[in-house]
């Protein structure tokens, strides 16, 4: 197992990321990371499709990958999809070209099995401890949330109401009105009915935000109070009254304004509002007080699986 080489690859419906590692004397050494703003979702994903375009940007970045691969001479590559290519008519098929172009063989996994991965990956970089968490990725196609503690997944369910899937139902015109505001706010309340029923029974008390939009809205926050927090930390919490002084400043901005503001990303800035409506809501709805964020996601949680059998298979 020492001097291995492996990569890992998350297919997201808004990114792709490949992170490439080596284990040494039993410690973790990154020796690659980069994610690509594929946007496989973008045209399609709430019609049930990926888009020509979308396809060929998604094999334009595995090409890419595959030249870092091989240039670091990779032992083993383990590749997941999620929620754009799960729920796509045309999903496999282009699981089986990128195997049949690249030899990278893609699991199209299903959402308990993400959400499984996110815990994992929240768990490789911060300590949940011993009180009840409520962890939320908000990805472009389905968002996850697993209540749980440092030992233990209390309850856990991925909802198809993504960051692109709420853009495309509810942000029709920048800056996001009002009333799609309160529209988006009455459709949280109906979908997300089995979370407010977990959260009833197991009580979360801290919210822990993963990867993604928290980076952005951390990002933000860094710029915004530096004396208050340190983008080096790898726990991050974040005060709610900053969080409503972010939230309130980005939902009044146009896209153009919003990527003005110091912090803000062009890969994040066309969900960034919807994401931040349904932060807000799970907030308020479960009345949670305090934010964690955690900067590691589904990438290193399948990391933290793949290696744990490849040391099996080499004891």
């Amino acid at each position: 197992m020492n001097n291995q080489k492996t990569a890992v690859i998350d297919l997201g419906t808004n990114t792709w990321h490949l992170l490439i590692v080596r284990v040494v004397n039993h410690e973790i050494e990154v020796l690659h990371k980069e994610k690509q703003a594929v946007g496989i979702g973008k045209g399609g994903i709430s019609k049930g499709f990926i888009t020509e375009d979308a396809k060929n940007r998604g094999l334009t970045a595995i090409s890419s990958f595959k030249k870092v691969i091989n240039e670091l001479e990779v032992d083993h590559i383990y590749a997941t999809a999620t929620s754009a290519m799960r729920n796509a008519k045309n999903g496999q098929e282009i699981a089986n070209l990128i195997y049949e172009k690249y030899g990278i063989n893609v699991e199209i996994i299903d959402g308990d099995k993400e959400a499984e991965y996110i815990y994992e990956g929240v768990k490789s970089a911060i300590y949940i401890g011993d009180e009840r968490s409520l962890i939320l990725d908000i990805g472009g196609g389905s968002v996850e949330f697993i209540i749980c503690d440092e030992n233990n997944i209390f309850w856990k369910q991925s909802f198809e109401i993504g960051g692109q899937r709420l853009v495309d139902m509810f942000q029709s015109s920048d800056p996001m009105p009002d009333n799609k505001i309160e529209e988006l706010n009455n459709y949280l309340e109906i979908m997300l009915k089995p979370l407010v029923d977990a959260a009833e029974k197991y009580h979360p008390v801290v919210l822990i935000g993963a990867s993604g939009s928290f980076d952005t809205l951390n990002d933000i926050s860094c710029e915004k109070y530096p004396l208050k927090y340190n983008k080096i930390k790898s726990d991050l919490w974040l005060d709610l009254k900053d969080f409503e002084e972010i939230y309130s400043n980005l939902v009044v901005k146009s896209r153009k304004e919003r990527l003005q503001i110091p912090g803000m990303i062009p890969l994040r800035v066309d969900m960034i509002v919807v994401a931040g409506v349904l932060i807000k809501f799970v907030l308020n709805t479960l009345d949670l007080k305090r934010i964690r964020i955690s900067p590691a996601s589904l990438k290193e949680g399948l990391l933290h699986e793949v290696l744990l059998k490849e040391d099996e298979e080499n004891n």
